[in-house]
């Protein structure tokens, strides 16, 4: 059995059909009739053929890739968001490349600088921070960039969140219209744009109503750093509702309160957080929290990179979208609370 690579030449001969037609079956969005296609493939299947997406990346000067950085994948909700945003990439006809990165924007510069290397048609940045200097690199190469999850100042850099600040203001409302006054925030990492604007409009509800936060600590979204906080908040004087920054960290919050502290959930205290990822809904945890929608935060992000990419976008759009309250059993409902 011969060695040599299967030419497309070859498959045209095979399948009675230009070579161009060969081409336009195994592009993404081309047009070719059902019998050509037909007859094509069957050329390919017999002589094991496979087409070469990096020389037509070459000649087309598109690779079909798209790089997407993530900093962690502990937290639930990166896991579940990378499938889903590989899958509508895939339907789209683009493969994507996984890189992973730290939370700092130092790390992510050169994780960028080695995607671009790859020449790919566009990023995605998940939790994590670019610099101005790098934005403008992605721009000078023609790679469009949308950050997943977070913001920058940078307006030229689209990005697509959840509402975070009214995320917090409807859960500082929630805890106190079940009648709580000590209100807690433990807080993820502080350089996080998703971690400041839920603080941000946890404690202007609060402010609003006249309530002074009670407790803050910092458990840097980390699972261990997040025990660490809620022993030290809960060692004297402690809150009788609590505010988590992300469901993540709730998970440990609730495993230390009960198993370690003694509390009971949501007797003693009651607690909500924020994401909704799919350990949130086990009978363990019954996590009460803030929803982010991440079917829609994906379709935004992906239509907004395709239309960068296709050039009929140049102007960049920073899209906010709701979070509602997700009630399950780990804090106290008001009365006759209407999601």
């Amino acid at each position: 059995m011969s060695k040599d690579k299967v030419t497309s030449q070859q498959v045209a001969d095979l399948a009675g059909v230009s070579q161009s037609a060969v081409s336009r079956v195994y592009t993404s969005g081309a047009s070719a009739s059902k019998k050509t296609i037909d007859k094509v493939h069957k050329a390919a299947a017999e002589l094991n053929y496979r087409p070469n997406v990096l020389a037509r990346a070459m000649v087309s000067g598109k690779s079909r890739i798209i790089g997407l950085v993530v900093a962690y994948l502990e937290n639930q909700f990166y896991p579940t968001a990378i499938e889903k945003l590989s899958t509508q990439l895939q339907e789209k006809g683009y493969h994507v490349l996984i890189f992973m990165a730290s939370k700092t924007a130092g790390n992510i510069d050169s994780v960028v600088e080695e995607i671009l290397d790859y020449q790919v048609d566009g990023i995605i940045a998940a939790s994590v921070a670019l610099s101005s200097k790098l934005a403008d690199r992605c721009h000078s190469a023609g790679v469009p960039v949308v950050l997943f999850n977070r913001t920058q100042d940078d307006e030229a850099l689209s990005c697509v969140t959840s509402d975070n600040f009214n995320g917090g203001v409807k859960a500082a409302r929630f805890l106190l219209a079940g009648g709580h006054n000590k209100l807690g925030y433990i807080a993820g990492w502080e350089g996080a744009s998703t971690q400041r604007n839920r603080e941000f409009g946890f404690t202007a509800a609060l402010q609003q109503a006249g309530v002074k936060l009670h407790a803050r600590e910092v458990g840097d979204f980390s699972m261990e750093q997040a025990s660490a906080a809620t022993r030290r908040m809960f060692a004297d004087n402690p809150p009788d509702a609590v505010f988590v920054a992300n469901d993540h960290m709730a998970l440990a919050v609730m495993d230390t309160l009960r198993f370690e502290l003694g509390f009971n959930i949501p007797k003693d205290v009651s607690l909500i957080s924020y994401d909704d990822v799919p350990a949130a809904a086990w009978p363990a945890y019954n996590l009460t929290t803030v929803r982010q929608q991440v079917n829609q935060m994906v379709q935004e992000t992906v239509r907004i990179l395709m239309e960068q990419i296709a050039g009929n976008s140049l102007q960049s759009q920073r899209i906010s979208i709701g979070s509602p309250i997700i009630v399950r059993g780990t804090a106290r409902i008001p009365k006759g609370w209407q999601p």
